[in-house]
């Protein structure tokens, strides 16, 4: 059964050990996040600070911040059950006879139970603000000395297509720059920003609704950094990680929906062509992004429970709890992947690479030149277009190991011929490229180099002990005590 709520979650993190509460009174502004940092780092427990300075709201970080988290997270053993959920679908194909059409029903009935379903009221409308609320009531937190300000971390932000209707969540920093407004930290590659755009080019309308959700239960508040098709509703994947179908409620103020399950929601609009000076912040790169020009959100309700839990993360130098958010994704995106590049075997995107900035490929090498295609592929996928290093070895290569990769990889280049650099679009977090959004990426070949590639010299073993040795050294090893 899905967890019904945030609250849920808790307990259970705390029942199997993963949680630890804070009583005594810590700081939002840099020391929640001193302790936060510290404790992943160490690999310590998600925290709830029962009494953060300045506010009656408890703090909850690091909710899933190891890969045991994110397993009790999506309620699972192991991230690869999603993923294979996931390739059992993909491999749903139309039947034949009547006995097969019969077999698929039940397949098909329980897709129908991940769409969201609207619900006429929930517990986020328990108390509703419309006027005298300030943002400065939540604990919000200022997580590195450099930051503008105050800013929301784990915001769920609801807008909707102005052409087709369809709605999106999408998760996107914001500063609190007063009691009722804040930046909206859309990237121009994020479907907010397509919104946003497009609504502009329209010229019908000078306001956008947009409605921000924080803290819902796990699986719902995931589906808000999952890099979905444009045209996919988060919810729906929400409603497919958990099981159940998430419940949404109509806002107050703005014709949204959010989940009925959230803790808090800000309801309000973004003016269409107002513009503020955000950042900096403290980014998930391990260097502060720098200020810019982005939209600003203005609250015009705030819905919550009686008594909410404000549900944050911090960014900066890795390992941080991104790092688990985003290789939980990487495991169960893996079938979408290979579905689009069967060639595939495996990915890994280190913590130190910050996810955009490396990927270990391993596939299955059938043709000359195929490293390459796999790589200008993957620039051509989604997000991973951001990707400013590739390095692509062959499907023997185990690149869940780096320093396995790093000595097979460094030892079968040859630069001038291997490496490939392309331009195109970056990260808007890249702080290194010639122009924001726009710079330079990196393929790397490290697959043995066939005949047809222009290679004529002999390509040597790795150097291996025979099995029978060791087998006979396994015996002595014992026996002599080691």
């Amino acid at each position: 059964m899905a967890y019904r709520d945030l609250g849920d979650f808790i307990r259970a993190l705390e029942k199997h050990g993963e949680l630890k509460r804070i009583p005594f009174e810590v700081d939002p502004v840099l020391e929640i996040t001193e302790f936060a940092d510290r404790a992943v780092k160490q690999g310590g427990p998600a925290l709830l600070f029962e009494r953060p300075r300045g506010s009656r709201y408890p703090v909850l970080i690091n909710a899933f911040a190891s890969m045991r988290r994110m397993e009790l997270a999506l309620e699972v053993f192991s991230v690869e059950e999603v993923a294979a959920r996931i390739a059992e679908f993909l491999q749903l194909q139309m039947p034949q006879g009547l006995l097969g059409k019969l077999k698929m029903l039940p397949k098909l009935a329980e897709i129908g139970k991940f769409f969201p379903r609207t619900v006429s009221s929930g517990p986020c409308k328990e108390v509703i603000e419309r006027d005298g609320f300030s943002l400065f009531d939540f604990p919000i937190l200022q997580c590195w000395p450099k930051d503008a300000g105050r800013f929301i971390t784990l915001p769920l932000v609801f807008s909707r297509h102005p052409e087709t209707g369809r709605r999106n969540c999408g998760m996107y920093r914001m500063q609190v720059f007063d009691e009722r407004t804040t930046g909206m930290h859309w990237q121009t590659h994020k479907h907010g920003a397509e919104h946003y755009r497009r609504l502009a080019a329209e010229g019908k309308s000078a306001r956008m609704d947009v409605a921000v959700a924080i803290g819902a239960d796990p699986a719902t508040m995931y589906a808000a950094i999952l890099p979905a098709p444009p045209d996919l509703d988060e919810m729906i994947l929400a409603g497919f990680l958990r099981g159940e179908p998430v419940e949404m409620v109509r806002c107050e103020t703005c014709d949204l929906e959010v989940p009925a399950n959230a803790e808090i929601v800000l309801e309000g609009y973004v003016e269409l062509g107002e513009l503020r000076r955000e950042g900096p912040f403290g980014d998930h790169t391990g260097f502060y992004s720098l200020e810019d020009d982005y939209p600003v959100f203005h609250v015009t309700c705030i819905s919550r429970r009686k008594r909410p839990i404000y549900a944050t993360t911090i960014v900066g130098p890795p390992p941080m709890e991104d790092f688990f958010l985003g290789k939980a994704i990487e495991r169960i995106f893996l079938p979408l992947m290979r579905l689009q590049l069967p060639e595939i075997r495996d990915i890994h995107m280190p913590a130190e690479g910050v996810f955009h900035n490396l990927m270990l490929v391993a596939i299955r090498k059938s043709y000359p030149g195929h490293a390459r295609k796999v790589m200008h592929a993957i620039w051509g996928l989604g997000q991973a277009m951001f990707t400013k290093c590739i390095v692509v070895v062959d499907e023997d290569v185990d690149v869940q190991d780096v320093r396995e990769v790093a000595w097979k990889a460094l030892n079968n280049i040859d630069p001038e011929r291997d490496i490939e650099f392309v331009h195109g679009p970056v990260d808007s977090l890249d702080h290194a490229s010639r122009l924001p959004n726009f710079g330079s990426k990196m393929g790397i070949d490290a697959t043995r180099k066939w005949p047809e590639e222009g290679f004529s010299r002999p390509w040597p073993d790795v150097i291996q002990m025979a099995p029978e040795v060791k087998r006979r050294v396994d015996e002595l090893w014992k026996k002599a005590g080691l």
